[in-house]
């Protein structure tokens, strides 16, 4: 007997015998698709690729980069990924059509473990994070000597960010037949930073075929070997320098006259190889370089983690990018790192208080209460 019979298998005949399985409506699926699963394909054949440029929900991936077979094709976000971000830089796995050919279109299913994740915010106060680039090793930070006037404070910031990341900043000055770049370099003599410079005509001596001039010798030597990303104020010359290392053909601004601001000019993110070795990514310019996602207890850290130390024993044998917060502040107001070292720290000091932490100045006002602490 059935559990929904009543006992009476006669009139449960009469009102059920005309009905087999056959006669069971089953609302069909809206979107014609099989119903989703919990489990996802492993993808374990998905061929390994570089994002080299993000473009309104395309991804541009070099495939078999360095090989006879390198070619560029073109992708789209799996939804497998779920949220997590698909940004130029990323080693990526793809499945799908992967030829190359004309109209074809891969799916990026995978999105491999990251060496390197340059970020910035909007504001120092903005928490949500835009990330720049992945796996980049090197942040060329490009300035002009002149038009537009350099401005250091800008630079912090890039440093700060690169240190946060875990990438070499590396500064470049550009049009330095305007101006003495001298002055301004002299601004980060503190720190164990590596200064190039290049003049306006540097760019326009470039051989046929996009071979690199001498005059960019010192330069194409930076990059040789590294995935380098560059950043930079709106007019500065960066797409210019890109363009002369690489022979591409990014469009390149001037500088507005009355306002002294640089146009923008790139609006993506793409990489492009250089011929003699490695990737450089040019990067839209910007005005300002937010640090929302920093931790404020890492910027001192990361200042004093690069600069040049003193000469001699360091204080109680403790070097400087080992000492505690206070005692940094200390230290470089004391003159450990001369004039440059306590303007630059002045300068963090600032970030840090534009982030609503705590500033050098109240760490070391609480200098003497950390003392009595660990003496206690």
């Amino acid at each position: 007997m059935s559990w929904w019979s009543d006992g009476d298998d006669a009139d449960d005949e009469r009102d059920y015998g005309e009905y087999d399985e056959s006669s069971v409506r089953v609302r069909p699926n809206p979107k014609g698709n099989k119903p989703r699963t919990k489990q996802r394909p492993a993808y374990a054949n998905a061929e390994e690729g570089v994002v080299w440029t993000v473009d309104r929900g395309r991804y541009g991936v070099l495939m078999d980069a360095g090989t006879p077979d390198e070619r560029e094709i073109t992708t789209a976000r799996a939804r497998e990924l779920g949220k997590k971000s698909v940004v130029t830089g990323d080693r990526v796995g793809v499945v799908g059509d992967t030829s190359g050919s004309e109209g074809s279109l891969a799916r990026i299913v995978k999105v491999h473990e990251r060496s390197t994740l340059l970020r910035r915010s909007a504001d120092d106060s903005d928490a949500v994070e835009r990330v720049i680039v992945a796996n980049a090793d090197q942040m060329l930070i490009v300035v002009a000597a002149a038009d537009p006037e350099p401005r250091p404070r800008l630079v912090d910031r890039y440093m700060v960010a690169a240190f946060d990341a875990g990438v070499e900043p590396i500064l470049c000055i550009t049009k330095t037949d305007l101006a003495d770049p001298a002055p301004f370099a002299a601004h980060f003599s503190c720190f164990d930073l590596r200064i190039v410079t290049t003049t306006s005509t540097s760019f326009d001596e470039v051989a046929p075929g996009g071979q690199v001039s001498p005059a960019l010798d010192e330069l194409r030597g930076v990059l040789d070997g590294h995935v380098t990303v560059t950043v930079g104020h709106s007019g500065v010359g960066k797409s210019t320098l890109v363009n002369a290392l690489t022979g591409s053909r990014r469009e390149v601004g001037v500088v507005n006259a009355v306002t002294g601001r640089g146009r923008h000019t790139s609006s993506s993110t793409v990489s492009f190889k250089v011929p003699t070795g490695g990737w450089i990514v040019d990067t839209p310019g910007v005005r300002s370089f937010g640090l929302g996602h920093v931790d404020p207890e890492n910027i001192l850290k990361s200042f004093a983690a690069h600069a040049i130390p003193a000469e001699g024993e360091p204080v109680d044998g403790i070097p400087l990018a080992e000492a505690h917060d206070w005692e940094i502040v200390d230290r470089v107001e004391a003159g450990e790192l001369g004039d440059v070292g306590r303007e630059r720290l002045e300068s963090l000091q600032s970030l840090l208080q534009s982030k609503g932490g705590v500033s050098g100045r109240d760490l070391a006002a609480a200098a003497d209460d950390a003392r009595s602490d660990e003496l206690g």
